[in-house]
């Protein structure tokens, strides 16, 4: 019998039962990172019981991630599976030789094309007061690199199906995951609230849509992922109900590489499109994102791509002051208004 699910499941909930069900389904799977055993079971709780059920394979480790990762790497390359659960995404910086020299690299640098069953979670974003060396979102440094495949954490999508993606996919992958949304509910059975609904628009389930119940169409396009969802659903709400603004949100799980052409029957019909990151502006996803959808449809665009970044800055750790640097939900209306009236 299946297990029961509540459908009041937070994001947090659905990951750690999806990481159970991946190690014991797969007895090749270490789970390997910083205080991730059994009381403490991670910074943000996400592998609690997982040391309990699986001691031999869930082990904390000491506090190198250059050395956690290349242990990942190794594991990977003889023929096993890792995941690694970086505190913070922002440490991922010490452990980019590892990621970029070996891991991506040792898919195709020995003649023949070597699987590398890897999966390195990264919390990221601010939004919960940690200060500038805990809030960053990473992303761009990673874009581009051979062989390395980016993810992020969305309430609508199943962390069981996003694991299995990236655990068969055969090469690095890095799951950037949110803080914010860790205590947020999962969204099921199609429906956000009272005004939206959601679906999936390729085959692959990688992107999904939210938008207004019973509208075909809509004025303006909102391309997010991670934490950005939530801002930019309540800012399509706000422009819906005060000046009937209608959105829709296209969430995407992985972000990298870009798969623009489920997005063109959406995007050719739309009056704005806007892509909204918390990134700083400069090589981001955001602009790939632009990049290939002028590439895939330039004739077919109503008019250019808007970016909506953070401000150029350090994450400050006083809230007032992170929310004036951090992207939020005013910040993406105006951006909407501003560029719908220009």
């Amino acid at each position: 019998m299946g297990q029961l699910v509540s459908i009041h499941e937070r994001v947090s909930e659905n990951l750690n039962r999806a990481l159970h069900s991946a190690i014991g389904a797969d007895k090749q799977l270490y789970l390997l990172g910083e205080d991730v055993c059994d009381p403490y079971g991670g910074a943000f709780k996400v592998t609690r019981g997982l040391s309990s059920s699986y001691p031999e394979r869930v082990l904390s480790t000491p506090l190198s991630e250059a050395s956690i990762t290349g242990v990942a790497g190794g594991i990977a390359l003889s023929g096993g599976k890792a995941i690694v659960e970086m505190m913070f995404a922002d440490f991922a910086a010490l452990a980019f030789d590892s990621i970029l020299n070996f891991a991506s690299k040792s898919v195709a640098m020995y003649g023949v094309r070597l699987p590398m069953h890897m999966v390195l979670r990264a919390p990221s974003g601010g939004g919960r007061g940690y200060g500038p060396t805990h809030s960053q979102s990473l992303h761009k440094h990673f874009i581009g690199i051979p062989h390395l495949s980016l993810f992020e954490l969305s309430p609508l999508h199943d962390n069981h199906d996003v694991l299995e993606k990236m655990l068969t996919r055969g090469e690095p992958c890095i799951f950037f995951e949110d803080k914010t949304l860790y205590t947020r509910r999962m969204y099921r059975d199609g429906q956000i609230d009272d005004i939206f609904g959601f679906d999936y628009i390729d085959e692959e389930q990688n992107f999904a849509r939210i938008s207004i119940d019973g509208y075909q169409k809509s004025d303006v396009v909102l391309i997010a992922a991670g934490g950005m969802v939530e801002r930019c659903l309540q800012a399509a709400r706000d422009l819906f109900i005060e000046h009937e603004i209608s959105c829709q949100i296209i969430v995407a799980s992985r972000i990298f590489p870009i798969d623009p052409d489920p997005l063109v029957p959406i995007l050719s019909t739309a009056g704005l499109v806007c892509v909204v990151e918390e990134s700083t502006a400069g090589g981001t996803w955001g602009s790939e994102v632009a990049h290939a959808l002028y590439e895939r449809m330039w004739d077919e665009l109503p008019g250019r791509i808007e970016l909506v970044h953070s401000k150029n800055s350090i994450i400050p750790t006083a809230a007032h002051l992170e929310k004036d640097v951090v992207v939020q939900t005013a910040d993406i209306y105006r951006s909407v208004r501003s560029a719908l009236h220009a």
